[in-house]
């Protein structure tokens, strides 16, 4: 098909170059020989008038031109899929789709199980590739590159340009080694928590600090950190034996202190609770498979807070 002279079926060519910024992986990515990308990058430049990637030193960069057309390209592609792509209804028991969800490894051990078990209870026969978030400064470029289908993010690092709705409010919590002086001091003080050592979690491919480090440096409380992490969940773990402190999400630490020697105190400074969203791409709102994920997302949230609350998995759900 042709638009104004351009074989359209050159913008996911184009699509896939901008994005790898290499011939070579934007090949592996659509399944084609490196060849046959090189001749659409030819024809590609002689439409647009354009060199379009540029060799710099070893690398391909994008030429000013190809910079303008990156996200328009991108934002075409994106109503195409949503238009032609998603089915009108959507029967979770008979689809073989794949939901694509990014996800922390927080949010990995807390909610997750809970909205695979509901699945599971519906017979659903839908597959779910849950993958490490992107980096952190725009987490929407992974729905605007059709990477993943959903986010699950702190809401301060979600975007304005596209929906979310918030999951679950979540608190954090003081976790120390059942053995250690501050595990038998009482009410633990901000004194002793300044004072003391700390083990802190900074994600992998990002500089943002994460919520409870943003909130102590603006608040000037500086941490003398002993111990940084990538991982949230590995944080309660690795205070046992020490005399650090780790502020964890609350749910973490709770189900940490199942199966640690762990003791928790409450934050010695007042922070607001975090915000868990969810977020999606604006053209997929009424993607029928979407609006059953999202509610399932839902009552896996409550169903979560219910197991806590009772200290076993319950039987029954609040939703139809």
């Amino acid at each position: 098909m042709r638009f104004n002279k351009l074989d359209l079926n050159l913008l996911v060519a184009l699509d896939a170059m901008l994005a790898e910024r290499s011939v070579s992986r934007a090949a592996e990515r659509l399944h084609v020989s490196q060849s046959t990308m090189s001749s659409s990058l030819t024809r590609l430049r002689t439409y647009f008038e354009d060199e379009l990637l540029v060799q710099v030193g070893r690398k391909l960069e994008l030429t000013p031109r190809a910079e303008t057309l990156k996200e328009a390209v991108r934002d075409v592609l994106s109503r195409v899929d949503t238009a032609i792509a998603t089915q009108p209804q959507f029967d979770p028991t008979q689809s073989d789709r794949e939901f694509r969800m990014f996800v922390s490894d927080y949010t990995l051990v807390t909610l997750m199980p809970h909205l695979l078990a509901l699945a599971r209870r519906q017979s659903s026969t839908v597959r779910f590739q849950l993958s490490p978030l992107p980096q952190m400064d725009r987490p929407q470029r992974a729905l605007e590159r059709g990477d993943a289908d959903l986010l699950v993010i702190p809401r301060n690092y979600c975007s304005r340009e596209h929906p979310a709705e918030v999951l679950f409010e979540e608190e954090f919590n003081c976790v120390v080694w059942s053995g250690s002086r501050f595990a038998h001091a009482g009410e633990l003080t901000l004194d002793q928590y300044v004072a003391a050592g700390h083990v802190v979690t900074q994600p992998t491919g990002t500089d943002q600090p994460t919520l409870e480090s943003w909130f102590m440096q603006r608040h000037g409380i500086v941490r003398r950190v002993e111990v940084t992490t990538y991982s949230f969940v590995a944080a309660p773990f690795v205070v046992i034996g020490t005399e650090c402190i780790a502020t964890v999400h609350g749910r973490l630490a709770r189900l940490a202190q199942r199966s640690q020697p762990l003791k928790l105190h409450a934050l010695p400074v007042p922070m607001p609770r975090m915000e868990q969203a969810m977020q999606w791409h604006k053209y997929r709102t009424h993607d029928p498979g979407l609006v059953w994920l999202r509610g399932l997302l839902h009552e896996a949230a409550w169903l979560m807070d219910a197991e806590q609350t009772a200290g076993a998995r319950p039987t029954a759900s609040r939703f139809p």
